[in-house]
């Protein structure tokens, strides 16, 4: 029986290397010369470091074109509120991979709304999506992509 899977992964290496080309770039600017600024990557968070909150703004902008460059969707991206003391600023930028329950549950409304003839189950954070037709899998996976879920989602194992 024909299977599709529905992640929503963030590729690692690429992320390390997107936070290191931010770091030289915030390291060559002139407006953070000998600023302290800096990006930390540590378990799919990135933590900003500046002196004021402006900068972070910059920083927040030139982490989303490096992340956009390397192939990752910036959707993924979720900035929480700054923290600012008087001399630092800080903020922590949690790069959002894997389906979760809410989410999961929405795409297995979707494919029992789009009357085609597949199933769709939760699998941990993924969700695996089963027919009898290869086009309905193909239908069923335009009808996914249109629908807009704040998650970036990649489609894996189609099997015949």
């Amino acid at each position: 029986m024909p299977s599709f899977d529905i992640v929503s992964e963030i590729d690692a290496h690429e992320l390390a290397n997107a936070v290191d080309q931010a770091n030289r770039e915030v390291s060559q600017r002139f407006d953070f010369k000998d600023t302290g600024a800096k990006f930390e990557l540590k378990d799919f968070t990135v933590t900003l470091s500046a002196q004021v909150d402006f900068q972070l703004k910059q920083m927040l902008d030139i982490l989303s074109l490096k992340v956009a460059k390397r192939g990752i969707d910036v959707a993924c991206l979720e900035a929480k509120d700054p923290e600012i003391t008087l001399n630092a600023a800080r903020q922590l930028v949690v790069l959002r991979h894997g389906i979760d329950q809410e989410i999961g549950k929405k795409i297995q409304r979707l494919v029992k709304d789009s009357k085609l003839k597949v199933q769709a189950q939760i699998q941990g954070d993924q969700v695996r999506v089963t027919g009898k037709k290869r086009d309905d899998l193909q239908e069923a996976i335009a009808s996914i992509r249109r629908a807009e879920l704040g998650l970036p989602l990649q489609f894996k194992n189609l099997r015949d």
